[in-house]
């Protein structure tokens, strides 16, 4: 069986935000054994897992992507949005748009100290749209 589930995430600020709980609340309960596949409906922000402890991982993370796609390159084209925007599309690219967790035990199979990264590469962005799909 296939369950689809579609959800907005409120603006946030430029970063990485944790949003396992906020996942889990769109969802609601979740099978006994399955996937969870989420995928997000933006080009200028991404999705990954890593570190759900610490928050320094998420400034390490704004810090590195910064250094290696910077603002205002003279080369780019694309920029009618702000010097945000173009940066914002390639590391969108770079993290990509989706995650897949295996359920087991009718809970998300993360590790100890994982959890679900919206990337927000925008310096003003809106609401995000998210599509929750659960394979069962």
């Amino acid at each position: 069986m296939v369950e689809h589930y579609q959800f907005s995430i409120a603006p946030q600020s430029r970063g990485y935000h944790l949003i396992t709980s906020q996942v889990l609340a769109a969802v609601g309960p979740l099978p006994e054994k399955g996937l969870l596949n989420l995928f997000i409906q933006h080009t200028s922000a991404g999705l990954t897992i890593n570190e759900n402890a610490d928050a320094d991982v998420r400034t390490d993370f704004e810090s590195i992507f910064n250094m290696i796609v910077p603002e205002n390159l003279p080369f780019l084209e694309h920029t009618l949005e702000g010097p945000d925007d173009m940066p914002a599309h390639i590391k969108a690219s770079m993290v990509g748009s989706a995650v897949t967790i295996p359920i087991s035990e009718s809970r998300l199979m993360l590790g100890t100290w994982q959890g679900i990264y919206l990337c927000e590469f925008r310096n003003r962005a809106g609401s995000r749209k998210l599509v929750a799909t659960i394979y069962t």
